[in-house]
């Protein structure tokens, strides 16, 4: 007969376990309480990055939005992110301060290729998450050799390749010259330009000039490209370096088709301190909706960003794709944690990030959806082409599929 104190037992038995699996849950899981997820970043505030910190404040605000909803299954989500100067020493110490010191759950959307790099081995050794990299270089979508770190944005080989085939399309006898980054970054660019061209093509790049992220200005080498004859510009350069390049271009007199990676395209951060007109006709690969664009002001995903900038930024804000970037980065771990229910731990949480189903975030271009299992760390894996017309971008053409 089941009597009330054969219940009471079976219940305190059935609480022993709960609180069994709950501790064995919190030991696996550093950073997570009952009422906390504690997440770790490094982000440029300062140094040559620097324009990218609008990503970390507009993420820090999508969890403090989050946590004002309740947070997920209970927990408020604690971002710690921190300064690293776009400095991977600095990024080195930073992480390993959340990790050993604050004792973080997990690393979220860090951002820079070298910042990265110097970090992963570390993240690899300690399995610790390395979660949605803000890094579109190909080296971290490697699951078989870092299963602890995945990427986020598309793939700058990719991106290259993409505007490779626009070359040959409309430029079959072009003349490329290449400004780029002298890292992972800028080198990605470089391999993934060439292999769009393809053997029989890979003479159209006449000159490379790179630069070193501590150089004041890239006006001489836009001077080298320049000379060197080339009618194509392609800057694989982030935001401080595209916008000098930009203005130098013009103010010399040069007129190249131009094309710059999808992290240089903010109107706020590179075409306004370029020059609005200065950056006319200027090419780039999208994946996210332009917030200056009339034809998003009646869309539903639009109108939940721009709520979102209203309450919790700037209105500067509202027309930065850093911040549209970071608001869809946050959406993506909201969606991850989600999926890990009261399983915490840092294999589940790297579990659920591998299994991300056709996710649709508010401000992604129509038909883009993140997808991601265990033999694919490339989240995002679709962009289109768009111009800059001296307010906006212009999306042209379809999705290209990488």
């Amino acid at each position: 007969m089941f009597t009330r104190r054969s219940f009471l037992q079976s219940s305190a038995a059935a609480a022993a376990f709960a609180a069994s699996a709950s501790a064995a849950r919190a030991e696996n899981a550093p950073g997570v309480t009952d009422t906390e997820i504690k997440i770790g970043q490094t982000m440029p505030y300062s140094g040559p990055a620097s324009a990218y910190g609008v990503i970390g404040r507009a993420e820090t605000a999508y969890f403090k939005m989050i946590n004002e909803q309740g947070g997920i299954n209970g927990r408020k989500i604690n971002l710690i992110s921190l300064d690293d100067g776009y400095s991977p020493p600095k990024t080195v110490e930073q992480v390993r301060r959340l990790v050993e010191q604050e004792q973080v759950a997990f690393l979220f959307n860090t951002l820079g290729t070298p910042s990265n790099l110097a970090i992963r081995q570390y993240c690899s050794d300690n399995k610790v998450p390395q979660l949605f990299v803000a890094t579109g270089a190909a080296t971290f979508s490697d699951p078989k050799q870092f299963p602890w770190t995945m990427g986020w944005q598309p793939n700058y080989q990719t991106e290259a390749n993409i505007f490779a085939q626009h070359i040959l399309q409309t430029k079959p006898a072009a003349k490329i010259g290449l400004l780029y980054q002298n890292d992972g970054f800028g080198k990605d660019y470089l391999i993934g330009l060439k292999d769009g061209l393809g053997a029989n093509h890979s003479g159209m790049v006449i000159k490379e000039a790179s630069y070193e992220t501590s150089e004041p200005t890239v006006d001489s080498q836009v001077v080298t490209l320049q000379g060197s004859g080339a009618d194509v510009f392609l800057l694989a350069a982030t935001p401080k370096f595209a916008a000098q390049a930009i203005r130098k271009a013009f103010d010399i007199g040069w007129s190249p088709a131009r094309y710059v990676t999808d992290v240089s395209q903010s109107i706020a951060s590179v075409m306004k301190p370029a020059g609005l007109d200065k950056s006319k006709g200027v090419i780039t690969a999208v994946y996210g909706k332009d917030p200056t664009d009339a034809r998003w002001k009646d869309d539903p995903g639009f109108k939940q960003y721009a709520a979102f900038i209203a309450e919790y930024m700037s209105p500067k804000d509202l027309i930065d794709s850093n911040a549209v970037f970071g608001f869809g980065a946050a959406a993506t771990m909201i969606q991850v944690l989600k999926q890990c229910g009261n399983d915490l731990s840092r294999e589940n949480v790297m579990k659920q990030a591998a299994n991300l189903k056709d996710l649709e975030l508010p401000m992604s271009l129509p038909g883009i959806k993140i997808n991601t299992s265990p033999d694919n760390f490339s989240p995002i894996r679709q962009e289109a082409l768009a111009s800059f017309n001296g307010e906006s971008w212009e999306q042209f053409g379809e999705l290209f599929q990488a």
